[in-house]
């Protein structure tokens, strides 16, 4: 049996996914020339993992966004050796990638008390330096979250991912009949009866040309990077963004999203996938979904219905394909247990050299 709680659900109605800060080491303690004793280091600034942490209560706690670590002590007479500066600690929440200002990574807090070094403090006066301090390191850093969940909802906008987040999770994200509804992730989480809990995110909708950056562009595709697993959610009836553009079907909806995701990074491509088709409770919707069917099971012998530009190297692999109704509840305690499953099958998938196995098999492929 399964049942979802409505506590445990998380909106991100103020979310920030991205910080600018200032750091700056601190600087040397003075030197005793007379009678050789080195100034103490400067403070050291470092960004450490808290789970409780969000980047928007860092930037609410210290909206000047400037961390200065200590000057270390001058030598003197009753201590020789100056003492270390302090250091300063910057709290950021799991999940973070801490990169420079040429957008090159330092390093990611994957987990609880990780720590990662971004301005180093100057060394004290001493002999080598004239007796002189050095000034700390100063640097501008972005703080880059990549959201966390066990699966992410990979479709276009208004497919009706909002909607199946609130059928399988009880959680309450904007709903509309307009695209891009959500402009910020959602997160919801089904619980179990035997007390297993699942993350599920709703990302802002794709669109073509994302992995260019266009629409919500590397905004999305970014967060998918830390979900475990995809689900698809594509409108059976196809999607038509505007007037202004191209009308797919439900199967070049797929090998789109497909193509966008391999361009963007391909290693995104050995996640295990998983397709929900939604929208059945349309007219001519089961026809649809048989024609589909057929299309995804021999999907080569269907790929010159489709633009070249637009056909990935690769087609994904379904795990599990759930023809569901976010409107009536078909199909979703099926969609619960196939996620569930699918999870349970592929439980070393988070583990690196998994991924980096599967990455090999599908560039030798």
């Amino acid at each position: 049996m399964v049942h979802c709680s409505c506590l445990l659900f998380r909106k991100f109605g103020n979310f920030v996914d991205n910080l600018r800060l200032f750091a700056k080491g601190g600087s040397g303690g003075m030197g005793y020339p007379r009678l050789g004793g080195e100034g103490g280091k400067g403070g050291d600034v470092w960004v450490v993992a808290h789970t409780k942490m969000t980047l928007k209560q860092l930037r609410d706690k210290y909206p000047q966004k400037r961390f200065v670590a200590g000057a270390g002590a001058n030598s003197r007479v009753s201590a020789l050796k100056g003492s270390k500066g302090k250091d300063c600690e910057i709290p950021a929440p799991v999940g973070i990638s801490v990169k420079d200002e040429n957008g090159k990574i330092i390093g990611e807090l994957n987990k609880e008390e990780d720590r990662i070094l971004v301005a180093e403090g100057g060394l004290g006066g001493k002999l080598l330096t004239n007796f002189l301090p050095l000034k700390g390191q100063k640097r501008i850093i972005h703080l880059d979250l990549k959201l966390t969940a066990d699966v992410g909802l990979v479709g276009f906008p208004n497919a009706g991912k909002s909607s199946l987040l609130s059928r399988v999770s009880h959680a309450k994200p904007a709903i509309a009949d307009y695209a891009f509804t959500t402009l910020k992730p959602q997160l919801g989480k089904i619980m179990y009866s035997d007390y297993k809990q699942i993350s599920v995110a709703d990302l802002p909708g794709l669109i073509e040309g994302a992995h260019m950056n266009k629409g919500m562009g590397h905004k999305f595709l970014k967060h998918i990077e830390r979900t475990r697993h995809l689900l698809f959610v594509v409108d059976i009836s196809g999607f038509q963004l505007s007037s202004q553009t191209l009308y797919r079907t439900a199967f070049e909806t797929i090998i789109l999203l497909t193509k966008e995701l391999e361009l963007y990074k391909e290693e995104l491509q050995t996640k295990p996938a998983l397709l929900a088709v939604n929208k059945m409770d349309l007219p001519g919707a089961r026809d649809k979904f048989q024609d589909l069917m057929n299309q995804l099971q021999n999907p080569k012998d269907f790929l010159h219905l489709c633009e070249r530009s637009m056909i990935p190297e690769r087609t994904m692999a379904f795990q599990h394909i759930i023809p569901v109704s976010a409107v009536t509840g078909e199909g979703i305690e099926e969609l619960k247990n196939c996620i569930r499953k699918s999870l349970d099958e592929h439980a070393d998938q988070g583990n690196d050299a998994y991924r980096k196995k599967q990455l090999l098999n599908l560039q030798t492929s």
